[in-house]
């Protein structure tokens, strides 16, 4: 079956499975790429587990950063530097 094209735009006219199939292609191609995570240093992954918690928490919703700093410091990851 020949492949036509739409003379205006260029794009392929014909069955959906086509553009799909290879669409899928692409997309499996650009995750094969995928670069690797960073590894979250001691005072992201001390941010990441205490910034829900109400202690540091202001009462319009923000974190208190500089509470959270005093408290990891005291902690051994913080004590560290």
């Amino acid at each position: 079956m020949p492949i036509n094209y739409c003379p205006g735009c260029g794009m392929r006219i014909g069955s959906t499975n086509d553009v799909l199939s290879s669409s899928r292609r692409q997309n499996t191609s650009s995750i094969s790429v995928k670069k690797p995570k960073r590894k979250l240093s001691a005072w992201n992954k001390y941010v990441k587990a205490n910034s829900k918690k109400p202690r540091f928490r202001m009462r319009n919703g923000k974190i208190n950063l500089r509470k959270m700093g005093v408290s990891f410091r005291k902690t051994p990851a913080g004590r560290k530097k």
